[in-house]
């Protein structure tokens, strides 16, 4: 499956919106989840072949060097009338693989893709809902605060580097939202739990959504879980990246931290 560029739009300063669409995403189907995400295929550098392109037969015919690099992006909205495909990606210059693709795309460019799948959506029967993350978890956050029944609070805490990263977020709910900025410095690791440990905790069943840099929704997690007391079931959480690692090197790690985050507490 594929999608071809339609448009892009620039957010922020390192925040680059591609929509996909044409005849290559007929057969995308959404899924019921408000952190739906697609994985993408990428060819490396001087590939050999470009998209749209048959992945299973990419790997038999070819080495492992010319492999596709995949990532795994959230889908920021789906438009079935228009069967129209929005992703947002977080660009820092030319680090990465997605991020300089996103920064150089132009319509007509195509993009393979397979999914989607998800995991979290807000309940609609917890008393109110905790949202927080960074730049790599505000698609995922923004849909969902969307899907938020109509009065119910909402409090959003989000990491940015300052005021020219911030976004709106559109929601029907009673938003309490907070942007935390960054000071580039050692402090920066600390600012999400802080922020989440300063919180009034409202009253009721709180279903939360923590996602974002590895070892601070490790820390939030564990705050959460063991000195907020919130239930297991009530906590999504999940590590999109790691601080000082590429992301490949954080793809082989990503399976032995998450072990170990569960370890922290079960």
């Amino acid at each position: 499956m594929y999608g071809e560029v339609i448009r892009t739009e620039t957010l922020t300063p390192t925040l680059e919106r591609i929509v996909l669409g044409g005849d290559g995403l007929a057969e995308y189907e959404h899924v019921p989840h408000t952190d739906a995400y697609v994985n993408l295929a990428l060819p490396p550098a001087g590939a050999s072949y470009e998209a749209p392109f048959d992945l299973a037969e990419v790997k038999e015919r070819l080495s492992s060097e010319e492999w596709p690099v995949r990532r795994r992006y959230t889908v920021r909205a789906w438009d079935a009338e228009r069967r129209e495909l929005t992703l947002d990606f977080v660009v820092h210059g030319d680090l990465g693989s997605a991020g300089p693709w996103a920064l150089g795309a132009r319509p007509g460019d195509r993009l393979v893709l397979t999914g989607p799948s998800g995991d979290y959506s807000p309940d609609p029967t917890a008393d109110w809902h905790l949202m927080v993350g960074d730049e790599a978890a505000l698609p995922a956050i923004a849909a969902s605060a969307a899907a938020v029944p109509d009065g119910v609070p909402l409090v959003v805490r989000l990491l940015c580097d300052g005021p020219e990263h911030e976004l709106p977020i559109e929601t029907d709910a009673l938003l309490d939202l907070v942007w935390v900025h960054r000071a580039g410095d050692e402090g920066d690791a600390d600012l999400m739990v802080r922020a989440v440990r300063e919180l009034p905790f409202l009253r009721g069943r709180v279903h939360a959504f923590v996602h974002g840099e590895a070892g601070e929704i490790r820390d939030v997690r564990r705050h959460l879980l063991a000195e907020r007391e919130i239930p297991r079931a009530d906590v999504s959480v999940s590590a999109y990246w790691r601080r000082f690692m590429t992301d490949e090197d954080w793809r082989q790690v990503k399976a032995a931290f998450n072990a170990e985050m569960e370890s922290d507490v079960g």
